[in-house]
């Protein structure tokens, strides 16, 4: 899940809860980019997953001395982050509404040199991208959190507040959409092809 091992990271989890900055500055950057991204994916919208970001890094900085010894970081920072998104998309009633703003799935990806290079290059990535993004968040968090950031079913499951059984099952589902969503991409590409080259 992550390239902290888990001695180095309970030792963080002592000096957040002595309150030292600079362990909460190791936290941060080790997760950052993988909450924002994973923010950023699940709202679909940049500047949601900035303030829910915020918000998050906030929670831990209030809730840091009252962390349990054993904490797992990314496990708790996910789980909060997860949170806010969802309290937000109740508070606002935006589930799935706007599709005008949203980031792509990969929003950090660095400038590419042409435009033909980056079609022949992120072809796939845009398919996954667009059929990810038609989900149901129900789905759509699962896959970000097993498949995007490495967490394992059981750590996923604590996250979304179910049970393991259901996180496999929903996982599944998950993974059926995506591939039923890529092959119909596929038969529309294939269609457009045979118009345009019969």
């Amino acid at each position: 899940m992550t390239g902290m091992d888990r001695e180095t990271e309970l030792a963080l989890v002592g000096r957040l809860r002595e309150g030292d900055p600079a362990a909460f500055d190791a936290v941060h950057a080790e997760f950052h980019p993988r909450l924002f991204n994973f923010l950023a994916r699940l709202s679909r919208r940049r500047d949601v997953a900035e303030d829910l970001l915020e918000e998050t890094w906030l929670r831990l900085v209030a809730n840091a001395r009252r962390l349990d010894p054993d904490t797992r970081l990314g496990a708790w920072l996910f789980t909060v982050a997860r949170h806010l998104h969802v309290s937000y998309c109740r508070s606002r009633a935006l589930e799935d509404s706007r599709g005008a703003s949203f980031p792509g799935l990969w929003p950090d990806s660095p400038a590419r040199p042409s435009p033909f290079e980056e079609t022949a290059r992120h072809e796939l990535e845009r398919r996954v991208e667009a059929a990810i993004a038609a989900m149901p968040a129900a789905y759509r968090e699962v896959l970000l959190l097993v498949a995007v950031e490495g967490l394992t079913p059981s750590e996923a499951a604590v996250i979304c507040g179910v049970t393991g059984e259901a996180l496999r099952q929903r996982l599944s589902r998950a993974r059926a959409l995506l591939a039923r969503a890529l092959d119909e991409i596929d038969d529309r590409g294939r269609a457009i092809l045979g118009e345009v080259m019969p």
